[in-house]
């Protein structure tokens, strides 16, 4: 059995986020290439953005802090702390409205 804080995890992210000339940092903490589960930490300064890309299979993303906007195509839903949106399966974008940090979760089609 493993324990991490994902709250001090979240603060040393959006530091590493805020000193990046990207605007963000990451860090899976479960899974893997090797696993269909994988989650990941994303925290990006505000005004970042992770481009539209495909969706490896189902996926949800946990806002642990800030706010964020998901997009695809003429859609679009925000998520607040707390919030857990349910990726769509199409292309989509993921911009931070406010510094953010989030848990992203995939299980790979395989």
């Amino acid at each position: 059995m493993q324990k991490m804080s994902l709250d001090a995890k979240a603060r040393e992210h959006l530091e590493r986020a805020a000193a990046s000339s990207t605007g963000r940092s990451a860090e899976t903490v479960y899974g893997g290439h090797e696993h269909l589960l994988r989650q990941t930490l994303i925290t990006l300064r505000a005004g970042t953005c992770l481009a539209e890309h495909e969706n490896p299979g189902e996926a949800t993303v946990l806002v642990l802090r800030g706010r964020v906007r998901l997009a695809s195509g003429d859609d679009s839903w925000e998520g607040r702390t707390g919030d857990l949106l349910v990726v769509p399966s199409a292309r989509h974008s993921l911009e931070a409205v406010e510094d953010t940090a989030a848990l992203l979760t995939v299980v790979k089609t395989p």
